[in-house]
């Protein structure tokens, strides 16, 4: 794994240009020709979504008299959103970048993804949903976090050709490094074929893995921001399932590295004196407690001055401090394995991954739960879609046996639940929730398109639902939800006679629901907005999720509001629902890596008028009963998993609280934050 120092993004440039004179005197200065001067070159990367082919990128790199030209075009279909990606990069023979442009392109508008121009003095640099930026002229490379595959082959040539051990500087911000990991042999068309595997870091959170030729040239990647991403070179595509395992090899060793840095020996006894209680049960927080764990578990609960502390226990003083339940994410997609040490920084230790690449999925599960690594408790869902273009990933039910033999493939490796996606019929909705019924997992998922309303899905056998818009057609039984249209919730009057009749429904199915509140807060803010305007710490993330997480392109100020106000109105409606004692879980669907969480809690206390318990029950005691495991955690008892979060304040008195997670445990482990947090290149809570 590469040693990376995320507190010094840039590197001191007078140490740079002495590496590079070094360089150049080691080398000789040699003054031949360059083999960029007659550069002509083409060429074509598949570009998959969760394995599935969703498009492709072509690139050209040609040479002009004293410059290099280096052009790509993607376009892709993803679930149906056709969209196309056009870049431009000039280079001098040096391979130093002068200009760069990126534009995004869809049938209605072309959006610059990033613009940098170099001149004699500074740096331009133009980037989505910011400003304008100036530097002063320096070594750089342009880079985002998606970067054209064409594109980011030049960086590597550029970190080559500049001795291959330096970090890169790069705009907007950050570096980028690269560490040689091994010497892979791949079999095109039954010809061994040599390739050099790297992990990169710097251009998205965490690493990303890449496979060079002999010339040096990228052949794949494999890269996961919030999904998971392959771009393989045209020709090397037979040798797809060899790169989704070296990533997922790569991946595993990074949470060894995590593990080993911050796990350290641990107490088999361990007793946590002198803190507030919050049990997760009553409202009421006990004070001045002392809790024992003993092999994982909560042995002893009483007041401090009652409880007798186990010889060769590790005691801990945590007075001041408040405990509570360790929290759940009921909607995660925990791509990469950077998510392990997040999580557990914010008091996570429990999530249920809502759809992934199986090969990654349970070998992280697995990791955790067989093999002590450092992460939450992973439960796990497996996402199947229809057939067509729309279609999400690769596992798809389009027949009877096709649904069958999904049932199978997910029972086979452990996984609680199906996922069903939007596109699967209304005939195969039933049989995937026969067959996973059969076996003893339940049915999650969107609402499918074919069926259109969340009457018909659970009607279907659908034991819980996902996103407040589809979840909601359960007011409207005889409309599908394309026929509501947007904002269906604010736009109609709705009566308190459908609320009741509609809470008496999902009662009597037992439906559980996750309505990922959070994304229709972020989605609704305005145009220019950043994530810390709703979610007030969430600046502290990993740089790499700048461009996705905290930029946010927003809607018009009108339209924001309207939107705005459908969300409010329909959090007042789900918050009835809660409070009749329909089961409503906390999820995030990665709005923004563990403070969305926090989000979609406060959003229920503030508009669905919840109590701090019940808010945070949401995200504790009731996704644990959902999942079947409430006899083993989800509140702070005796018996119990010591799944814990340790507080600087009481959320009861303030679930804004909800933040102050200062330490955690899981699994008997005790881990403090602030490392947590550095570990997964977040800033510290107290970093300017």
């Amino acid at each position: 794994m590469i040693v990376n120092n995320k507190s010094k993004l840039m590197m001191n440039k007078a140490s740079y240009m002495l590496q590079i004179v070094v360089l150049l005197l080691v080398t000789g200065c040699s003054t031949g020709p360059s083999k960029w001067q007659n550069i002509n070159e083409e060429g074509t990367f598949l570009v998959y979504r969760r394995q599935s082919l969703i498009g492709e990128e072509t690139y050209s790199i040609k040479a002009t008299k004293d410059s290099i030209l280096v052009t790509s075009l993607q376009g892709e279909n993803e679930r149906g959103r056709i969209t196309g990606v056009a870049a431009e990069l000039h280079l001098d023979m040096n391979l130093e970048p002068s200009y760069y442009l990126n534009r995004r392109i869809t049938s209605k508008d072309t959006i610059v993804n990033l613009e940098v121009r170099r001149t004699k003095d500074s740096v331009s640099v133009w980037e989505k949903n910011r400003n304008f930026v100036q530097f002063k002229n320096t070594e750089f490379f342009p880079v985002h976090s998606n970067i054209p595959a064409g594109i980011e082959m030049m960086l590597y040539h550029y970190y080559f050709k500049n001795g291959g051990e330096i970090g890169i500087p790069t705009l907007p911000r950050g570096e980028v490094t690269m560490n040689f990991i091994q010497k892979d042999t791949v079999v095109i068309k039954e010809k061994k074929v040599p390739l050099d595997r790297y992990v990169v870091e710097g251009i998205n959170w965490g690493g990303r893995t890449i496979w060079v030729d002999e010339s040096q040239n990228l052949i794949a990647l494999v890269k996961a921001n919030t999904q998971i991403r392959e771009y393989i070179r045209k020709g090397y595509e037979e040798a797809k399932p060899f790169f989704v395992k070296g990533n997922v090899e790569q991946q595993m060793a990074a949470l060894n590295k995590y593990t080993n840095d911050l796990k350290g020996a641990q107490a088999g006894i361990k007793a946590l004196v002198g803190a507030d209680l919050v049990d997760g049960v009553s409202d009421t927080t006990q004070e001045d407690m002392t809790l024992i764990i003993e092999n994982g578990r909560i042995k002893t609960i009483g007041k401090r001055t009652e409880v007798s502390i186990p010889e060769g226990a590790k005691v801990i003083n945590l007075k001041g401090k408040t405990l509570m339940p360790g929290m759940w994410d009921m909607h995660a997609h925990s791509n990469q394995v950077q998510w392990a040490p997040a999580y557990l920084a914010g008091g996570v230790t429990t999530i249920r991954d809502n759809g992934n690449e199986l090969e990654f999925a349970t070998s992280f599960r697995d990791a955790i739960a067989k093999k002590g690594a450092l992460g939450p408790d992973i439960l796990l869902a497996g996402m199947t879609d229809g057939a067509g273009i729309q279609g999400n990933g690769v596992v798809r039910a389009r027949t009877v046996q096709e649904a069958q033999e999904v049932a199978d493939l997910y029972f086979s490796n452990g996984y609680k639940q199906i996922k069903i996606y939007s596109s699967v019929n209304a005939e195969l909705t039933k049989v995937l929730a026969e067959e996973g019924h059969k076996r003893g997992m339940s049915i999650t998922g969107h609402v499918p398109n074919a069926i259109g309303n969340a009457r018909g899905a659970i009607d279907a056998g659908m034991d819980m639902l996902s996103h407040r818009s589809r979840i909601l057609t359960v007011l409207f039984p005889d409309k599908k939800v394309k026929e509501l249209g947007s904002y269906y919730i604010e736009g109609n009057d709705i009566s308190q006679e459908q609320i009741d009749e509609s809470i008496a429904y999902l009662l009597e199915h037992k439906t559980v629901l996750d309505p990922t509140i959070a994304l229709d807060v972020v989605r609704a803010m305005p145009r220019g907005s950043v994530i810390e305007a709703v979610e007030p710490f969430a600046d502290r993330i990993a740089y790499e999720l700048f461009e996705g997480k905290r930029f946010r392109s927003g809607l018009p100020l009108e339209r924001s509001e309207k939107a705005k106000a459908d969300y409010i109105k329909a959090m007042g409606i789900l918050g009835q629902f809660y409070k009749a004692g329909v089961p409503i879980v906390a999820g995030t669907d990665n709005i923004v890596p563990v403070f969305g969480l926090y989000l979609e809690i406060e959003t229920y206390q503030k508009y669905g008028e919840l109590t701090p318990l019940q808010a945070i029950q949401s995200a504790t005691s009731v996704p644990a009963k959902a999942m079947g495991l409430y006899a083993e955690t989800g509140s702070l008892e005796v018996g119990k998993e010591a799944d814990i979060a340790i507080l600087e304040e009481n959320p009861l008195k303030d679930i804004k609280n909800i933040r102050t997670v200062e330490a955690v445990i899981t699994n008997g482990n005790y881990y403090e934050s602030e490392p947590l947090w550095h570990a997964a290149d977040f800033k510290a809570k107290n970093d300017n």
